[in-house]
């Protein structure tokens, strides 16, 4: 019995060289814009999605552009859907995925839409079926889609076996009619892909690792440049620079540059303040390479000093983090590292917060999963397991003195418990205000 799995594909230009090389670069042959695709590794990962899936055929579409006479974009207009760049590492516009199985033989069958001289004028070159095609992709059998003759090619494969997909999705939503008049009922592929989305494999460890170096330095660059009366977006426009500067495809989310108040928001991201002497800022943000996001927050002094109290909500928040760190194994949950930063922050908090417990001043989880999206996919249920990737993230939050502190790295778990991806950037408030001195040539004294 044949089981197929369809996955849709609209994407930007498709990337066929890889850009040359500014410095040695240890992920050079992952798939990414300006990158080669890592055919073999996405190879393996659609042979286990193929081991997951029961008999039948997935639908998984891909994302849309963007219109950008009406919609926003921080770059461009398009990011390739995760799932399909998952399995795929391509980036071609309106092509679809059938992976096929017999329960035994496994086949990878790529339709990509017929080329347009016009519609390459506007976008670049479209990737066609041919011999190009085949090397960049690892995929011999390549053909031309046919929206008309879709559900035909879908029934041919699919035999007695159940259909999976994408559901609810717009580019699904246009093929249901059809596949309720041959009486399927589709299940949602989702789970099957996240699953294996949350165990990274060695090719998405190398890209968030990657991601990690490059964020690290542009936070270290952000730490060295910062001065009192610069705007925040004067400090972002510092780490951006940064992550494109060292190889970054784009920014994982927003950046986030609060200073003084606007460190106690979250999710801030405008970045308009004029920063002042006394501030503390919080910067959060995390660089894409390989359609791979890191997650950085470190909290700093404007002035490259922090104040005896500063420091002292500093370094808790510091202790805290090392603490949930330290528990970070396989087996634990992340239920249990939020407790263990409220329980430290409780037992080693003493009077900081004034006659309250510095617990309740934690307003957040303490950590997330990672990977292609920020927040990434994974129920926060399961347990640590080897090869997956979580942020640790404590913070504290005191709105009656303005002042918020957050620290964060992206952890892997490993047999042995946690590797600090991260560990690049300095975080200790002695080597912070080391490195801030040494870059300002600043006298040791506050300003």
């Amino acid at each position: 019995m044949w089981r197929l799995l369809v996955l849709g594909l609209v994407v930007g230009s498709p990337a066929l060289a890889q850009d040359p090389p500014r410095r040695a670069d240890p992920v050079a042959a992952l798939p990414g814009a300006g990158r080669p695709i890592a055919a073999a590794a996405h190879a393996t990962r659609r042979a286990a999605l193929l081991e997951r899936t029961g008999p039948g055929v997935v639908v998984v579409p891909a994302a849309t552009r963007a219109d950008l006479e009406a919609d926003v974009r921080q770059d461009n207009d398009f990011r390739q859907d995760d799932s399909f760049f998952y399995l795929t590492g391509l980036e071609t516009p309106g092509a679809w995925l059938l992976l096929v199985s017999d329960g035994e033989a496994q086949a990878s069958i790529l339709l990509l839409p017929p080329t347009s001289q016009r519609a390459q004028r506007w976008t670049g070159i479209q990737l066609a079926p041919g011999e190009e095609a085949t090397a960049l992709t690892g995929i011999a059998d390549i053909g031309t889609f046919d929206a008309q003759g879709f559900t035909d090619t879908v029934a041919a494969r699919l035999g007695p076996g159940r259909l999976y997909t994408l559901l609810q999705h717009p580019r699904v939503v246009r093929f249901a009619a059809d596949w309720q008049e041959r009486g399927w009922e589709p299940a949602d592929v989702r789970p099957i892909l996240d699953s294996l989305r949350l165990v990274k494999d060695d090719a998405g460890i190398a890209a968030l690792r990657a991601a990690a170096a490059i964020t690290a330095a542009g936070v270290t660059e952000g730490m060295k440049a910062v001065r009192p009366g610069m705007f925040e977006y004067q400090l972002e426009a510092v780490v951006e620079y940064t992550f494109r500067d060292r190889g970054a495809d784009r920014l994982g989310f927003p950046s986030i540059v609060g200073s003084g108040p606007n460190g106690m928001v979250l999710h801030y991201d405008a970045n308009r303040r004029r920063m002042a002497g006394g501030d503390l800022v919080v910067v959060d943000v995390g660089a894409e390479y390989a359609y791979h996001t890191a997650d950085v927050t470190r909290t700093f002094p404007v002035n490259g000093r922090f104040t005896e109290r500063q420091r002292a909500l500093y370094d808790l928040v510091l202790a805290t983090q090392l603490a949930v760190i330290d528990a970070v194994r396989p087996g634990a949950t992340l239920a249990e590292l939020n407790a263990v930063a409220r329980r430290y922050l409780s037992e080693h908090g003493g009077d900081l917060c004034g006659a309250d417990d510095c617990a309740p001043f934690l307003i957040h989880g303490v950590g997330h999963w990672l990977g292609m999206r920020v927040h990434d996919v994974g129920d926060i249920r399961t347990p640590l397991a080897p090869g997956m990737v979580l942020t640790v993230e404590p913070g504290l939050y005191l709105p009656e003195e303005g002042i918020g502190i957050r620290i964060e790295d992206d952890i892997l778990v490993t047999h042995e418990g946690a590797d600090v991806l991260t560990a690049g950037v300095v975080k200790a408030a002695a080597d912070i205000e080391a490195l801030m001195t040494r870059a300002a040539g600043r006298a040791d004294t506050r300003e």
